[in-house]
């Protein structure tokens, strides 16, 4: 039975790559649905699905966020895991299909939902915008600030996996991945063809694909005229054997089965190894040795 993929808004659910990659289903926000619906939506899934992990971003409304954990709580369900992000929106819409995507491999619910956190770092996700005043979510400069307001200006940003920024001109260079990824790419209102007829070939990228803008990426890169873009592993028998690449656990609290150091169900953490070395190497996709530390949950 394949784990049902939650999020929190239907423009976090980009076409599926193959006809075996199932949808994710959107929540409602608490202002679109009352408390006794939420939770007996969550109960059918559970019902239909075994189990419910739900991705969903650090900038989410904090009602929002509420919601989830009151409906958890409610249920007294170890069945529902509640992830939060800080990938960009297009970031996490393109996490969520991947997430899709191992929901119907030969995984248990607890592995799929670590899984998150080991393939967000090899998500690379920035945007081109028109400005960098009212970005706050990567380090900018107060000379960047200043570039912001001449007229024309273009900034190139990544916000991960390591924060990046430069301003748009003839040497300007994002560092990109060293493996063999695909771009998605989302429009707002910024009119240029740098993403595409630069970025992409310096990235050497296997594959361009258009995305809908999501609406929670003005207010994350803090304005409309932007080109939102993501860099990312397509290839469902890479993601497969990356993931089944790193050891895995069974927690000492729900027996869930785990890779990383923490469930993501029940949120214990596991007792600490030493040496830890979790990730044997992937054909043509650099190993990080050990997961990254655990999320908030």
């Amino acid at each position: 039975m394949p784990t049902a993929i939650a999020v929190t808004g239907a423009d976090l659910v980009l076409p599926p790559t193959d006809q075996q990659t199932p949808t994710a289903v959107p929540l409602q926000a608490p202002g679109d649905q009352p408390l006794e619906a939420a939770l007996a939506e969550m109960q059918v899934l559970q019902e239909q699905f075994g189990y419910v992990v739900v991705l969903y971003p650090s900038s989410l409304d904090v009602t929002f966020v509420r919601r989830l954990h009151t409906v958890r709580s409610i249920l007294e369900s170890d069945r529902i895991a509640l992830i939060e992000s800080d990938l960009p929106p297009l970031g996490l819409a393109v996490l969520v299909r991947q997430l899709r995507q191992l929901s119907v491999c030969d995984f248990t619910a607890g592995v799929v939902a670590a899984s998150a956190r080991l393939l967000a770092h090899y998500i690379y996700a920035g945007a081109l915008l028109n400005s960098v005043a009212r970005l706050d979510r990567v380090p900018v400069s107060l000379k960047s600030h200043a570039k912001s307001w001449v007229p024309g200006s273009q900034f190139g940003v990544v916000a991960s996996p390591q924060p990046q920024l430069v301003k748009i001109g003839p040497d300007a260079q994002l560092k990109g991945p060293e493996y063999a990824t695909q771009l998605t790419v989302a429009r707002g209102q910024l009119q240029s063809d740098w993403v595409t007829a630069t970025l992409a070939p310096a990235w050497r990228v296997q594959g361009l694909h258009e995305a809908g803008l999501p609406a929670e990426s003005s207010r994350w890169w803090g304005t409309g005229k932007l080109i939102e873009f993501v860099a990312h592993l397509t290839d469902v028998s890479v993601i497969h054997q990356l993931v089944s690449s790193v050891r895995r656990e069974r927690c000492h609290w729900c027996s869930m089965e785990l890779i990383g150091d923490r469930c993501c169900f029940c949120a214990a953490s596991l007792p600490p190894r030493t040496p830890r070395q979790n990730q044997k190497p992937v054909a043509g996709v650099p190993t990080e040795g050990t997961l990254p530390a655990s999320p908030r949950s």
